[in-house]
């Protein structure tokens, strides 16, 4: 497992270049419905890059990741789906809303795993 600081780091340098190939082929997936839906996958793997790189600045600087990261790293990847295509808007917060559905999954049975077992008597 990586580090919080070099997790930050590759967070915030494949969401750089995740997005910069977004908006440079964003005319691509503009063209058909199907290229549409995969603009708003890729508008999700931003968000959760983005919740990644917020989550681990956050633990670095001792606080705990709460709501407030979801929120600012879903609003900045549904801009980012709307300078693509208006429907890419859409599939991204559903997509992401998958994405975060799984991510809180892991994050408890991964939690659960760590936490020592309490026998109660």
């Amino acid at each position: 497992m990586a580090s919080t600081g070099r997790s930050m780091l590759l967070s915030l340098l494949l969401f750089a270049v995740t997005l910069s190939l977004l908006e440079m082929y964003s005319a691509k997936f503009a063209s058909s419905e199907l290229m549409t839906i995969a603009g708003g996958f890729i508008c999700s793997l931003l968000f959760l890059l983005l919740l990644t790189f917020i989550g681990n600045y956050q633990e670095a600087s001792g606080d705990r990741t709460g709501w407030g990261a979801v929120v600012v790293a879903q609003l900045v990847a549904l801009i980012v789906a709307g300078t693509v295509h208006r429907v890419c808007i859409t599939t991204c917060f559903l997509f992401s809303a998958g994405l975060l559905y799984e991510v809180d999954k892991l994050s408890g049975m991964t939690l659960a795993r760590s936490e020592p077992k309490v026998r109660r008597h």
